[in-house]
């Protein structure tokens, strides 16, 4: 069994501010500025791999930057 862990996501869309969670078993900042743009649908990958087993091309900042994606931050779980 993998180490995911979920993670909350938020970005700009044209000003608009998004958010979403995803699981993921790794997470920083290009993972997330690809993650937001497969939210935003604009991530230059065809569908979304199965993690660990597919090898899929990732959207980088630039890339998300051009289609009015901004601001990316992400969280982790905070124990309680």
């Amino acid at each position: 069994m993998g180490t995911a862990t979920i993670y909350t996501i938020h970005y700009r869309l044209h000003g608009e501010p998004k958010s979403f969670v995803v699981r993921a078993e790794v997470m920083n900042n290009a993972e997330a500025w690809h993650w937001a743009s497969c939210d935003a649908g604009v991530a230059h990958v065809g569908r979304i791999g199965r993690q660990g087993h597919e090898r899929t091309k990732k959207t980088t900042r630039p890339w998300a930057e051009k289609y009015g994606i901004t601001e990316v931050t992400w969280i982790a779980p905070q124990r309680l």
